[in-house]
């Protein structure tokens, strides 16, 4: 297969990623199909992809109304999976991030899709290899990651150590037909590029404040006022929701070897006690700051005069 032999996208798990993912290859040409269990997901997901273009897209003037009636027009959505696997080219997996759930979901769709169709996972905390088996054709598998569409075009491509250079190669044009800077793993690594060094500048901040060394205020202050930034690592956390930090946490107290478990832990419930409240950070409204007007935004943040 080559680039131009790819025209439907299929899109698998319509949660926010998957939007995005779906929206961004709509935007740029493919036919788009959303799969998820029930119509009644994908009404609401329809909704906030619809969205997602006019109250972000076109704001920005990177398309125009009338380009997103014709990328919406590119879009369908079923909860069928024989339908949704008919013509596929190419699938973008973005289901929850539990191994067996997304092999299973991988075996449902190789019986379903035609053999030439690409199966690439959007996981942010697997290895590939964990469910390439599964998959029935572990060549054609390969991790395509991305972040949030609307702050960044970088995406991660990792093959694990049976993906077919040529579907690294192929997937890597894909990106880059889609407006994406592709960032190559030679090899499977947890968190890739920029998600490993995140992790660690969260892990050291949680672990900073859950043995008492600062406040999270202090440890932001600091970040923000030595690296010049305008955000410290809890107001990231926060914006990226503190429900997903909190499962990565967990998920790693588990199978972690690298770091002292019980550090993880520890950490993984502090986080654990915002998320039973549902302050789940800036989409809630209320996480480790209060939203719309958190307080690292006030000019007075970086002197401690915020808290005065």
């Amino acid at each position: 297969m080559e680039l131009k032999d790819i025209k439907k996208v299929l899109i698998l798990g319509a949660g926010t990623m998957g939007q995005q993912i779906g929206f961004v290859c709509a935007m740029h040409g493919y036919h788009v199909t959303f799969y998820d269990l029930s119509d009644e997901i994908l009404s609401q997901s329809l909704k906030r992809i619809e969205k997602l273009g006019s109250s972000f897209f076109v704001p920005i003037r990177r398309i125009t109304i009338e380009q997103l009636r014709e990328i919406m027009g590119r879009i369908t959505t079923t909860s069928n999976p024989e339908e949704a696997a008919r013509e596929t080219d190419l699938i973008s997996e973005s289901v929850p991030e539990d191994p067996e759930i997304k092999a299973k979901v991988f075996e449902k769709f190789n019986k379903l899709c035609p053999e030439r169709t690409i199966f690439t996972t959007n996981t942010s905390l697997l290895m590939p290899s964990k469910f390439a088996a599964a998959t029935g054709r572990p060549e054609k598998l390969i991790a395509l990651h991305f972040h949030d569409v609307r702050t960044t075009n970088i995406v991660d491509v990792m093959p694990h150590p049976g993906t077919d250079p040529t579907v690294t190669a192929l997937v890597r044009d894909f990106a880059v037909s889609i407006g994406q800077i592709a960032i190559m793993l030679h090899r499977e690594n947890n968190g890739y590029v920029f998600n490993a060094m995140l992790s660690s500048i969260c892990t050291a901040a949680l672990t900073l404040v859950t043995t008492g060394v600062a406040s999270v205020e202090d440890v932001d202050r600091a970040w923000m006022g030595v690296m010049r930034m305008p955000i410290g690592p809890f107001g990231m956390m926060d914006q990226m929701g503190l429900k997903t930090v909190w499962h990565v946490n967990d998920y790693w107290a588990r199978n972690t070897q690298d770091i002292p478990a019980n550090q993880i832990q520890a950490n993984a419930d502090f986080l654990k006690q915002y998320v039973e409240k549902g302050e789940l950070g800036a989409k809630t409204k209320k996480g480790f700051y209060t939203y719309p007007n958190p307080e690292y935004a006030k000019a007075e943040f970086l002197s401690g005069m915020a808290e005065k």
